[in-house]
């Protein structure tokens, strides 16, 4: 198992890559068994995270590393002004790792899940935003050491609504837990949204959730 293993981390086996776990990930190949191990290494390699991200289609820029304020900051970040193929409310500073899964999401989960229950891709994508130096925020008010939120480091962002090609603004408030096609794709989103982020919160979780879907990377892994 060893010298199988070694054979393929040295390339002295060849098998295609998307079949071999130490290739770089291809944000644009279909999904496989082997997706979600290559999607955590890269998020946690500054240079092949950007490198993925570079392959995936996502329009970005580098931002440059800024600290503001304790637990607060953001290292090996990139702006993102649109989607691979829909409009964004306005760019939002994300690390490479949520932006990489933002990508992925897209492509393998979102847009499917529109083409499927809508009949139509979506154009555009509504957000609360993402970078902001505050704690998590419970609903109960937030009492004095409480941790730091996964947006105080642009680990995470909020999504409130979307606009299919041809169709009105379906946002999380109004459509989610119905039995229409508008909250069957919702529905399917945030599913979508488990196997690329390590925490995705919506409207079953609380209040607070009640008009977004929260996607965020590290931390503990939860999907409600």
């Amino acid at each position: 198992m060893l010298s199988s293993a070694y054979a393929l981390w040295s390339g002295l086996v060849s098998i295609p890559e998307r079949w071999n776990p130490w290739a770089p990930l291809d944000a644009a190949a279909p999904p496989n068994l082997l997706t979600g191990f290559k999607l955590r290494r890269a998020r946690t390699d500054p240079v092949r995270c950007m490198a993925a991200l570079a392959r995936a289609g996502l329009p970005h820029e580098a931002v440059p590393d800024r600290v503001t304020g304790a637990g607060c900051g953001f290292e090996n970040a990139v702006r993102v002004r649109r989607g691979h193929s829909l409009a964004l409310g306005s760019p939002l500073v994300l690390s490479c790792g949520a932006a990489l899964s933002f990508a992925m999401w897209e492509r393998h989960a979102l847009q499917p899940a529109a083409e499927r229950h809508l009949g139509a891709p979506l154009v555009s994508l509504d957000h609360l935003g993402s970078y902001a130096c505050r704690n998590v925020n419970t609903g109960e008010g937030t009492p004095p050491g409480s941790r730091r939120s996964r947006h105080a480091t642009a680990d995470a962002f909020d999504i409130s609504g979307f606009t299919p090609s041809g169709g009105l603004r379906i946002t999380v408030r109004r459509r989610w837990g119905g039995d229409d096609a508008e909250a069957l794709f919702l529905r399917d989103a945030h599913t979508g949204a488990c196997r690329f982020f390590d925490g995705v919160l919506g409207p079953d979780y609380n209040a607070v959730h009640a008009d977004h879907f929260h996607l965020e990377v590290g931390g503990w892994g939860i999907c409600r």
